[in-house]
């Protein structure tokens, strides 16, 4: 982590809810299965029309994968680091990739790059991205601080350097919002009445609003979640489904508000001395009022780090920074 550019700044963060503190979600998350990679890191993970699952792995290679059989198909290699994906209806995939931008994979294979450039400035941590039937396509920057192996630099200073674009079909790209704590997640209401944003250093995610009288302006969905947001997905029951690959970190909520000297100090700890989060698998579901609909959780004894969901009919596959499979389980009945 590079300490020497470690600039905090204060944040006083609400106190956690009392769920940050449980480990297990009452019902809990089903047993889950994993469907093996041949690689690790399938960071997002998507349906395509043809109901493969589509994942990107930290070797660059784009995979589909047959959820009923698990067979892998690799499907391109983005030369770079794919993190946030989304799928047209008609095969063609949009891949936000950490080190080459916002790219287009097309059904024939080619790979092309939509934007790798904001304001004549390289477009740092391409993270997440939808795009509505019309061609717009919304995605997010998490931070213009930070590497994807230094993401907790970008949590411990706490800077805000996180953003929201809009590209609409001829390619002009202006950013919807700014200022954002670790920007990621981005979800487009069915309505299209508004998009939203999760903020992972910030517990919540935000909503910027497309249409009616609040056009043009910023609120939140939800806020002081009980752990960090990561990608998220609209399901096909119409909610927006949250990954939190770790509860809210107490120390980290202690600090957030003191000097900045004492994060820095804790940057220059051994990371093997830095406290790690509980292996958990945990993912929640929100409607578009804001009101929790699901909140899953078990312990992560087979899988862990989730920060990828898609839902289709119930199940729920998962994606996670570091393991070698995706996941799945389902939505409890009862």
């Amino acid at each position: 982590m590079p300490t020497s550019t470690l600039h905090p700044q204060r944040w006083t963060p609400p106190p956690a809810p009392p769920r940050a503190r449980r480990t297990r979600s009452a019902p809990p998350l089903p047993e889950l299965t994993r469907l093996e990679l041949p690689g690790a890191g399938p960071e997002d993970v998507v349906l395509g029309p043809d109901g493969r699952l589509i994942v990107g792995i930290d070797d660059g290679s784009i995979l589909s994968v047959d959820p009923s059989t698990g067979d892998v198909r690799a499907l391109a290699n983005t030369g770079g680091r794919p993190l946030g994906l989304h799928a047209d209806p008609d095969g063609t995939l949009l891949i936000c990739d950490f080190e080459r931008g916002l790219l287009e994979l097309t059904p024939d294979g080619t790979l092309k790059v939509l934007v790798d450039e904001i304001d004549g400035e390289p477009l740092p941590f391409a993270s997440n991205v939808v795009r509505d039937a019309d061609g717009t396509v919304y995605f997010s920057s998490s931070t213009s601080r930070f590497s994807l192996t230094e993401y907790m630099g970008d949590m411990l200073e706490h800077s805000g350097t996180g953003r929201l674009f809009r590209r609409d079909p001829s390619g002009k790209v202006e950013t919807l919002l700014d200022n954002l704590y670790f920007a990621n997640g981005v979800v487009l209401a069915p309505d299209r009445s508004c998009v939203v944003v999760a903020e992972t250093g910030g517990y919540r995610v935000s909503r910027y609003w497309l249409t009616g009288p609040k056009a043009g302006t910023k609120d939140f969905l939800v806020e002081n979640l009980p752990g960090f947001p990561d990608n998220m997905s609209l399901g096909s029951d119409g909610l927006v489904w949250i990954t939190l690959p770790a509860a809210r970190n107490p120390l980290l909520d202690r600090l957030l508000p003191l000097p900045g000297l004492l994060r820095r100090i804790v940057c220059m700890l051994p990371e093997w001395v830095q406290p790690k989060p509980a292996k958990t698998i945990w993912v929640m579901a929100v409607d578009f009022d804001g009101n929790v609909v699901h909140d899953l959780q078990t312990e992560g004894t087979n899988f862990s780090m989730v920060t990828g969901v898609v839902e289709r009919d119930g199940e729920l596959y998962l994606g996670s920074l570091t393991e070698s499979a995706v996941g799945v389980t389902r939505v409890p009945t009862a």
